[in-house]
C-alpha cells in the first residue's frame, strides 16, 4: 500500500498537482512500484484532509497517463514498466530544469552563470 507519510503539501499549488507529483517521483525514486495498491479515495481524502474530487481529479489524471489502473468500487494499482518509469524520470527532470531556467532568466543570470551555479551546487550536494 502507498503511504502519504512523507506527502507534504506547499501553497500555491493545486493539492491535485502535488499528489500527482508525489506519486510521479515516487515512481522514479523506486519507493513506489508496479502493483502497489493506493489508498481509496476517501481514505486518501481523509488522511490529507481534503475533498474527495480532488483526489478523484489526481487519480483519474493517473489513469490517463495509464500509471494506475482502477475499476469502479475496486483497488486502484500503480501500472509501472522500465519503460514508463524512464519516460517519468526524463518528463520530471525537463519539468524541473524548464522552471529553474526560466527563474533564473528572469533574473537576468545567463547559461553560462547558471552552469557554474549547477556545478557548485552539484558538488555541494555530493558531499
Amino acid at each position: 500500500m502507498i503511504t502519504f507519510e512523507t506527502f507534504k503539501p506547499v501553497e500555491g499549488t493545486p493539492i491535485y498537482q502535488q499528489i500527482l507529483l508525489y506519486i510521479k517521483r515516487g515512481a522514479v525514486a523506486g519507493t513506489i512500484r508496479d502493483g502497489d495498491e493506493l489508498p481509496s479515495r476517501r481514505v486518501l481524502s481523509a488522511l490529507l484532509g481534503i475533498n474527495p474530487n480532488t483526489v478523484q481529479k489526481a487519480f483519474r489524471l493517473l489513469e490517463d497517463e495509464s500509471l494506475i489502473t482502477s475499476q469502479t468500487g475496486a483497488k486502484s494499482y500503480m501500472t509501472l514498466s522500465g519503460e514508463k518509469i524512464g519516460k517519468l524520470r526524463e518528463d520530471l527532470i525537463r519539468e524541473d530544469i524548464r522552471s529553474i531556467a526560466g527563474a533564473l532568466r528572469q533574473m537576468g543570470i545567463d547559461k553560462e552563470e547558471a552552469l557554474r551555479l549547477l556545478s557548485e551546487n552539484w558538488e555541494e550536494s555530493e558531499s
